[in-house]
């Protein structure tokens, strides 16, 4: 029994890993960790690159590929998916499709291209095949129409780069009226599930610097973040315990759970947990990195803190506006700033990719 597994029989908390690499699949490290208490795993294309840029293990299949850089990219991606799949598969069995998703995402370039996401979206699902499989989409405002979309199919969605209120109410909206078109056209909807992912350190590190450069008092830093996701969480059990939502749960439908994701301390000089142990509760997930899920394990604290002290955060948050600190602002240039990110890793390593495969 480790921490990991505490923090899921005791407080219904989910802790994935947010990292794959090919090495972690064939050295039987990520085999370990799900033995220790991991339930589920996220990547994005950052994550994607650094693996495949920093491991030898994929030069051997490039060698054998044909094609442009992007389908090559796609092959090695795909692959490592399909592997943590299947280790992930017993538990998604044992846990009756509550547990046990992987998580890929779709091309970054279709960040603001709602028919492109839901063309891809769509083609990964078929390609892969898996119940356990999480599609990565955006939540931009072109992401919100396709998670609607997906979800009407039948097709479980991990909404990511969500870093505002307004944003993840929007995503909440999407999904429950995509279960109610699925409801409508007679499909299952006991076989779709959803995360929403809602990034947290970040927000800090925005808020923080734009607070020192107002000279503002150091006691309203390192706050914003935590406060931000308890809200989050008050709007998640309000919006999934009303009428709208009982009636799609008599039907089978499963809640959309908040991930907390960006959850690795940015600042030194904040707790190592400062995003794991204050966002602990019910019906949510936390995916960590390597980093984070090990100290976790190491020294990490099992309680119920993710609705506490909920008027708290509110009047933190009111105090950071006082300050001048424009939340709408940040998270407007957090989630412009995530997607170029993103949009940058991908470019990255598609140029070495096309280097490594001209070089055969």
């Amino acid at each position: 029994m480790t921490k990991l597994h505490e923090l899921y029989d005791s407080e219904n908390q989910s802790p994935w890993l947010d990292n794959l690499r090919r090495d972690y699949l064939t050295n039987g490290h990520l085999a370990s960790l799900i033995s220790k208490g991991v339930r589920g795993l996220t990547s994005n294309p950052t994550i994607m690159a650094k693996a495949i840029e920093g491991e030898d293990a994929y030069d051997h299949q490039l060698a054998s590929m044909k094609g442009d850089a992007e389908s090559a990219y796609w092959e090695l991606v795909i692959d490592d998916i399909v592997h943590a799949l299947e280790l992930f598969r017993p538990l998604h069995d044992e846990s009756g499709g509550s547990d046990g998703f992987v998580s890929v995402e779709v091309s970054p370039s279709l960040a603001h291209d709602t028919a492109g996401t839901v063309a891809a979206a769509r083609r990964l699902h078929e390609r892969i095949g898996a119940p356990n499989l999480l599609v990565k989409i955006p939540a931009t405002k072109e992401g919100v129409p396709a998670v609607r979309q997906m979800i009407a199919e039948g097709r479980s969605v991990n909404v990511t780069l969500i870093f505002s209120l307004e944003r993840y109410s929007e995503v909440m909206d999407a999904y429950l009226a995509g279960l109610e078109e699925l409801q409508a056209s007679g499909g299952e909807l006991s076989r779709v599930a959803s995360v929403a992912s809602f990034f947290v350190s970040r927000v800090d590190t925005e808020v923080d610097r734009r607070l020192e450069a107002g000279a503002a008092s150091k006691e309203l830093m390192g706050r914003a973040a935590v406060s931000q996701a308890k809200l989050a969480y008050r709007e998640f059990t309000e919006r999934f315990s009303g009428g709208r939502f009982n009636s799609l749960s008599r039907s089978g439908a499963r809640v959309q759970r908040p991930l907390w994701a960006s959850t690795s301390t940015k600042n030194p000089a904040y707790p190592d947990l400062l995003y794991v142990e204050n966002l602990i509760g019910p019906d949510t997930v936390n995916t960590m990195p390597d980093d984070t899920l090990d100290a976790f394990l190491d020294h990490g604290s099992v309680a119920r803190t993710v609705d506490l002290d909920v008027t708290s955060a509110t009047r933190h948050l009111e105090a950071i506006s006082r300050a001048g600190i424009d939340m709408k602002d940040v998270t407007r240039q957090l989630e412009d700033e995530g997607v170029a990110a993103f949009q940058k890793s991908f470019d990255e390593l598609l140029d070495q990719l096309t280097s490594k495969l001209a070089a055969r």
